[in-house]
C-alpha cells in the first residue's frame, strides 16, 4: 500500500476555483492509478474522477464532466483536483484513493486512502 495526504480544502464562494493535492509516499507512486471520491454526511460515498498508473486515461463522473482535471506530476508523487465552476453540491469531504496500475470508478477496489479534506461552498 502507498500512504496518502490530502490538502488544499477549504472554503470557496460558487462559480468558483480551488485545487487539493495528495501527496503520496512509502511505494513507486507511478506505478499507481488515482482516484478523488467525495462523500456527504449521511451519504455513501461516491466516485468524482481517477487517472491511470501512465495519465494517459481518465474518468470523470457525469456531474463534474467539464468542470474537474485530475492532473498528476509522478516525479512530485502528486495528484491534483482541479475544481472549476464549483457548485454548492460540491461540498463535501473529498477521498484520495490508490490501486496498482489500473483505474477503475469502483471504492472496493481502492486498497489506499487517504483521511480526507473539507471543501465548502458558499452560495
Amino acid at each position: 500500500q502507498v500512504q496518502l495526504v490530502e490538502s488544499g480544502g477549504g472554503l470557496v464562494q460558487a462559480g468558483g476555483s480551488l485545487r487539493l493535492s495528495c501527496t503520496a509516499s512509502g511505494r513507486p507512486f507511478s506505478t499507481y492509478a488515482m482516484a478523488w471520491f467525495r462523500q456527504a454526511p449521511g451519504k455513501e460515498r461516491e466516485f468524482v474522477t481517477a487517472i491511470s498508473w501512465t495519465g494517459g486515461n481518465t474518468d470523470y463522473a457525469d456531474s463534474v464532466k467539464g468542470r474537474f482535471t485530475i492532473p498528476r506530476d509522478n516525479a512530485k508523487n502528486k495528484v491534483y483536483l482541479q475544481m472549476n465552476s464549483l457548485k454548492p453540491e460540491d461540498a463535501d469531504v473529498y477521498y484520495c484513493a490508490a490501486r496498482r496500475w489500473i483505474a477503475t470508478m469502483a471504492e472496493y477496489q481502492y486498497d489506499s486512502w487517504g483521511k480526507g479534506t473539507q471543501v465548502t461552498v458558499s452560495s
